[in-house]
């Protein structure tokens, strides 16, 4: 094969891969703008919630959100809160046993989120009855109504599983102003689109509700460090549709440096890929059985992730121009596009007077996550952490 022949076919299978990257997040951004509110009628019932905290070396997200939800407008005989402390320090599990709360405090040799929810629900008093179970990372911060609002939305929602709006409560740097863009852009094309056109919503891990018994069978012999997605998937394979509320709003605290956005990107992207392998399987009887939902979500896992999309398009729109200009332009096109699509999935309080310094750093933050074992990597680091 001729080296221009080389150079040719791998331009052209990347740009298949990205393009229909980009038409899928393209389409459900779109669809996003189409997403109707509508009012949350009053619950008829007073369902009984146990809120599980599971919290991982973050005592002090652990008691703000402790101190979030033990302020709730809902009646406080119907709901339990459960913290799992996985190596929490002393004075942390300290302060944590004078809240109105049960505290376990296993000791986990090889820990995982999967383990602290199974010890949870393994140690709840067999003595009372529970409707709901809500699922809270440590950190985060629900209003007074929250749970009032997941009460009428659950009623409302009909389903066994339903996912709140998470928002970011800092955006004081620039990997935490990216972190809140991409979470809501998440929003848009992944839950609001996607429940647009009747697609499921998909799960974002924390500031869910869940069926109780649904929830307790179904955890108990999880053993994956994903169990967010495992969950997911589990949902859909038992034709369980998440429903999203884009006003009940749980507030999340973004990672502030830049190594630790790129090492949170980094486990996304392996993430992704092993429930790709783990699932793959069941492409063919969803094709078959026409279950969308299912469908949709292997195939979404089988997208390239956004941080390799936007690495693919930089590089290739940079060096393609200095081997044969023409083939460069379809990535320029592919860019504005992914920059289209991007601007209408992020809400405009969003867009302020720090985001031109932030769009300036991405790319500086894309390539210190490429060469972060490098030289030239740990000084990016330095320059992008010096910026903020």
């Amino acid at each position: 094969m001729k080296y221009w022949d080389f150079i040719y076919y791998i331009d052209i299978i990347l740009f298949i891969l990205v393009a229909a990257t980009v038409l899928y997040l393209a389409f459900f951004a779109v669809a996003s703008l189409c997403y109707q509110h509508n009012e949350v009628p009053k619950a008829r019932k007073l369902n009984r919630f146990i809120i599980l905290i599971p919290a991982y070396k973050n005592g002090t997200g652990a008691l703000k959100t402790v101190v979030s939800a033990l302020g709730q407008t809902y009646p406080q005989r119907l709901f339990d809160i459960t913290v799992i402390s996985d190596h929490l320090d002393e004075l942390s599990n300290f302060k944590l046993a004078q809240q109105p709360i049960t505290l376990l405090t296993p000791n986990f040799t090889k820990s995982s989120r999967a383990k602290s929810l199974q010890i949870a629900i393994n140690n709840l008093p067999q003595f009372k009855i529970y409707d709901i179970v809500v699922i809270l990372n440590a950190g985060n911060v629900v209003e007074p109504e929250f749970l009032e609002q997941m009460n009428d939305a659950y009623e409302s929602a009909g389903t066994k599983a339903i996912q709140a709006h998470r928002l970011s409560q800092n955006r004081d740097t620039a990997p935490a102003r990216l972190s809140s863009t991409f979470e809501e852009i998440n929003n848009s094309i992944f839950r609001r689109g996607h429940i647009t056109i009747g697609l499921s919503a998909a799960s974002a891990g924390s500031a869910m509700a869940f069926d109780f018994y649904w929830f307790k069978e179904n955890i108990k012999d999880i053993n994956t460090m994903f169990d967010d997605k495992e969950l997911e998937i589990r949902l859909l394979r038992q034709q369980i549709y998440v429903d999203y509320f884009d006003d009940i709003f749980v507030y999340e605290e973004k990672t502030r440096l830049a190594e630790d956005f790129n090492r949170q990107r980094r486990r996304w992207i392996a993430s992704q890929f092993m429930n790709i392998a783990r699932h793959i399987r069941h492409l063919p009887k969803a094709i078959l059985t026409k279950d969308y939902n299912l469908m949709d979500k292997i195939i979404q896992w089988m997208l390239i992730p956004r941080l390799i999309m936007m690495i693919i398009i930089i590089i290739m729109g940079t060096v393609l121009p200095f081997i044969y200009f023409s083939l460069a332009i379809k990535w320029w096109v592919l860019f504005a596009t992914v920059l289209f699509t991007f601007a209408i999935a992020t809400p405009n309080y969003l867009v302020d007077e720090k985001w031109d310094k932030t769009f300036y750093l991405v790319p500086l933050i894309l390539l210190s996550s490429i060469f972060s074992k490098t030289l030239i990597g740990k000084r990016l680091k330095a320059y992008v952490n010096k910026k903020l």
